[in-house]
């Protein structure tokens, strides 16, 4: 076996002896034996998902080990490795992101209920109507998402 010599620069945290990552700029470099064979931004998850059970797939490092580096939890690297065995790259890439995003409250629906908020139906009432929560509804309103018209009585 080769000896490694070290060649990582001072900004490079090891996964293993063979695989490491650092920042730079705003991108995020994963390095094999100081050669970078990945790179995603650092606010791209679906990337980071992609390439962290990449490296797990391809049995470049373990998930424990990965997972201690990059300060995460075992089993979502697990997860990961888990879904791009079983789903493929796909899933990870093409994907929307869909979280804080209401999958009841749909545009449509948004709109009936400013409409019936807007006849003056309290938010209980038309939550009751519509088959959601009161909260969901009452959130929605704070976001901005759902107009209330105010009138004095």
């Amino acid at each position: 076996m080769q000896m490694q010599l070290p060649i990582f620069p001072t900004s490079t945290k090891l996964i293993n002896a063979y695989v490491g990552f650092k920042k730079e700029d705003d991108f995020v470099y994963y390095l094999h034996n100081g050669s970078p064979i990945f790179c995603h931004r650092e606010d791209d998850l679906n990337s980071y998902r992609y390439i962290t059970a990449n490296l797990v797939v391809n049995g470049l490092c373990g998930c424990a080990e990965l997972a201690d580096a990059i300060g995460v939890s075992r089993r979502n690297i697990e997860r990961y490795a888990k879904s791009l065995r079983e789903k493929g790259s796909d899933w990870f890439l093409k994907r929307e992101e869909r979280r804080g995003q209401s999958y009841k409250l749909t545009d449509e629906m948004k709109q009936k209920a400013e409409e019936l908020i807007g006849e003056y139906y309290s938010v209980s009432d038309v939550a009751k109507m519509l088959g959601v929560t009161e909260g969901a509804l009452r959130y929605q309103i704070k976001k901005g998402a759902i107009k209330k018209k105010w009138s004095l009585r």
